[in-house]
């Protein structure tokens, strides 16, 4: 018997198919020792077709198409088997395999196409002012059922019950009495994740009654709300500045108007995310065609009342200047570039462009500080310049949930992965470089500041980063809404973390209120001042 298997083996590692695909001769020879190799139906059928016993074949071969076997192709070119071809069941036995395969494509259709399995069309409705109550908790226990066996931070938010939560808001979404009041406790109930790239979105129709701003921008700057941008020429000459103090919103002292209104809907990964969300991001948020009103200091004494319309977010986005790259030559032969934004690839492809200029400098001031973020290679392809060796710049993790071990009570084995930043390979720059980084510095502007961190490269410098970047899987949600959540924890090279942290600067600097209505960049004067004692 060992030396009719023995044989099968020799046989079938000659020929093109499975057993012979599987592994070396021998390897397979030492899995046949060791009884770690079964045979299959496939493979002894094709013994016994070269044996020239087709009437087992036949029988070995309808238990493998039988048991699931499913590659017509190799059914049907498989030399061993061509004895077989000229039985009167060979062209059935290739249906069913034909079958099978279709039945293998149907089931990967269904587990592993995010638009018809996991995002099915039927809860994709459409916008109506108030969606019926079944869509509402349809749409709620989507983003519970998504979040439980998606989100991959869990461990950040230990005090949160999130089962109790969703039964919490059953009712909730139950009594709300139109789409944006319950698109509002959606928004809620994954702002309790307290993570930045988890959020529920609502329904474009609603862009207008949620997202209109003002032409200004506001930011918390040593415990004060101060403008630091209006974009604005009417109001600008009706007298509004830069370095005006918010003291009062809609007749509400401004950091309570911030916690009772802002932030309750904002999901952030740390403090100074939720601090950068409500106070430069969001504050000013809401209906279009309701104004603010507000009362400001001008910082010398006089106080000042001023009622502010809203526009469109479109409006806001053609108002509002915007350059992925900035190059300067500062005093001390110091380039100053400004990297803000990795939403396209502009960036990387000004500094290829300005190489050969920025490369004279002395030393490179990278300023990330108001980089949301976009793709992480963009900023990688940028700090490739400044290594002459691979270097492991980032790791991350993320849930790898298989249901049997669930079953059985095995321990799930998450998902890990590195990532090495090779040299640029042919342009280099080895004098000093420092980054700025700010609360600002977020998602792929992150990635940035990880990798030059596990780099080793330079010094940061500024206030700790966002704390959030990661893979977000994107959602779509009854009533025209939508809502991602979080799906891979980034980490340093070394493994530490930094998501629900950020990562903290070297050298901690804050921008001071004198100094911004001074106009002087705080932070950016500081890295100067290093660079100058490194001279």
């Amino acid at each position: 018997m060992k030396r009719a298997f023995f044989l099968l083996v020799i046989a079938c590692l000659s020929l093109d198919h499975s057993l012979a695909q599987s592994a070396n001769a021998e390897q397979l020879m030492d899995n046949f020792k060791t009884g770690k190799y079964e045979i299959s139906d496939y493979n002894t059928a094709c013994y016994f077709a070269l044996a020239g016993n087709p009437s087992a074949a036949l029988t070995y071969l309808k238990a493998a198409i039988d048991n699931g076997f499913s590659n017509p192709k190799t059914l049907m070119e498989d030399h061993d088997l061509l004895s077989l071809h000229n039985d009167s069941s060979w062209n059935n036995l290739v249906q069913r395999t034909k079958a099978n395969e279709e039945k293998v494509v149907k089931l990967k259709s269904a587990f592993y196409n995010q638009k018809d399995f996991w995002d099915p069309p039927s809860l994709k409705t459409p916008y109506r002012s108030n969606i019926p109550e079944d869509e509402k908790i349809a749409g709620l226990s989507k983003l519970w059922s998504e979040a439980k066996y998606n989100f991959v931070n869990f461990d950040l938010v230990p005090s949160l019950n999130f089962d109790s939560l969703y039964l919490a808001y059953l009712p909730k979404v139950r009594a709300s009495q139109s789409t944006l009041e319950y698109y509002k406790l959606l928004i809620q109930f994954y702002a309790s994740l307290k993570d930045g790239h988890t959020n529920v979105y609502v329904p474009e129709t609603l862009t207008n009654e949620m997202y209109a701003r003002p032409l200004i921008r506001s930011r918390l700057i040593e415990g004060k709300v101060i403008i630091v941008n209006v974009y604005d020429s009417a109001l600008l000459k009706k007298g509004l500045k830069p370095g005006f103090e918010i003291t009062t919103i809609n007749g509400l002292p401004v950091k309570q108007y911030a916690a009772d209104s802002i932030m309750p809907y904002q999901s952030s990964s740390t403090p100074q995310d939720l601090n950068t969300r409500a106070y430069e991001y969001a504050l000013f948020a809401g209906p279009v065609n309701k104004p603010i009103k507000l009362k400001l200091n001008d910082g010398k004494g006089k106080n000042i009342d001023f009622t502010i319309d809203r526009v469109t977010p479109q409006q806001r986005s053609k108002a509002i200047p915007s350059a992925p790259f900035e190059f300067k030559m500062l005093d001390g032969n110091i380039a100053y570039v400004a990297l803000n934004t990795f939403g396209s690839d502009d960036a990387a492809k000004a500094f290829d462009q300005r190489y050969d200029e920025i490369s004279k400098a002395s030393a490179i001031i990278f300023d990330v500080r108001n980089n949301g973020g976009g793709s992480t290679g963009v900023g990688w392809h940028i700090l490739s310049y400044l290594i002459d060796k691979p270097v492991i710049v980032h790791k991350a993790y993320s849930r790898n949930y298989i249901a049997s071990y669930r079953a059985w009570g095995t321990a799930q084995k998450p998902w890990e992965a590195s990532d090495k930043l090779d040299p640029n390979g042919k342009f280099l720059f080895t004098k000093p470089v420092i980054v700025l980084t700010s609360s600002r510095t977020f998602s792929a502007a992150e990635d940035f500041v990880a990798a030059y961190r596990s780099m080793n490269r330079g010094v940061i410098v500024g206030e700790a980063t966002g704390g959030s970047s990661g893979q977000p899987l994107g959602l779509a949600l009854p009533g025209g809404g939508t809502a991602r959540i979080c799906t891979k924890r980034d980490q340093l090279g070394s493994s530490e973390d930094f998501i629900g942290k950020g990562i903290m600067p070297d050298k901690v600097v804050m921008q001071t209120v004198a100094d911004f209505r001074n106009g002087t960049d705080t932070q950016l004067q500081a890295a100067k001042k290093l660079l100058q004692q490194k001279q």
